[in-house]
């Protein structure tokens, strides 16, 4: 396995997410509920143990991942709330939704899906194991974002072809993202800082986007269920990371 074959599996799960958002709308949220489990398993079983035991090998400020991992919290928390900010003022100004926002909502998820593409390439200069299992929680929230790009272009009144081109360009960039790290290495103390930053945009998109978006989709009555999928997906990483550990 390497950084450019899981990129590319990266493609079909974001292709996947946004077909099942054309297709299937009834049980979306029990995949949803796994996918954020698998996310906040991958933060708190690997990326911030791997940034911690990086900080201890270059007696470096063992708070710097912390540091990152807010930062990379506020920072998406942040950017998603621009976007709702410009929907609004979109909103005010036409009775429906427009096409353009759901455009630029579809253009920070393609600016997010390649950042991930960086974090899988950045993940395996650092060990197979840790890009394998970074790979793993890409491959799983990538079927969120597709499945986000193609609801909110038709949220917007965007047609279904228009959706289905965001979708492919969103599935691409992972790809181009992962190819882009064979460019350039990253320093051991830039890496530590980086492994804290993505561990807290994964940290943001599981708690604050994908969970809520489960949970609003699940109703009362699926609740249980849910919460069972969600500990499931976060046990499946432990288990991941003791077999290759």
């Amino acid at each position: 396995m390497n950084a450019v074959l899981l990129s590319l599996i990266t493609f079909f799960s974001t292709l996947a997410g946004g077909l099942c958002a054309l297709r299937f709308r009834a049980r979306l949220h029990l995949l949803l509920g796994f996918t954020a489990g698998a996310l906040l398993g991958v933060v708190a079983f690997d990326l911030l143990p791997e940034s911690f035991a990086l900080s201890r090998r270059l007696g470096s400020d063992s708070q710097a991942p912390l540091v990152a991992l807010a930062a990379g919290f506020l920072l998406i928390h942040g950017l998603k709330k621009f976007v709702l900010v410009q929907h609004v003022h979109e909103s005010d100004r036409a009775p429906h939704h427009h096409p353009s926002a759901g455009v630029l909502s579809a253009v920070a998820l393609i600016g997010h899906s390649f950042m991930d593409g960086v974090g899988i390439g950045v993940a395996f200069q650092v060990s197979e194991v840790m890009g394998l299992t970074v790979a793993i929680a890409v491959i799983a929230h990538d079927f969120c974002d597709g499945l986000n790009t193609v609801s909110l272009m038709l949220l917007h009144r965007n047609t279904t072809s228009r959706a289905l081109v965001m979708l492919c360009l969103d599935a691409l960039a992972p790809l181009v993202g992962a190819l882009s790290t064979f460019a350039y290495g990253v320093p051991p103390d830039t890496l530590v800082l980086y492994l804290g930053f993505f561990a807290g945009s994964l940290l943001y998109v599981g708690a604050a986007d994908v969970l809520p978006q489960a949970h609003s989709r699940a109703g009362c009555a699926a609740a249980m269920s849910l919460i069972g999928l969600i500990a499931l997906g976060a046990s499946f990483i432990y288990v991941v990371m003791r077999v290759t550990s």
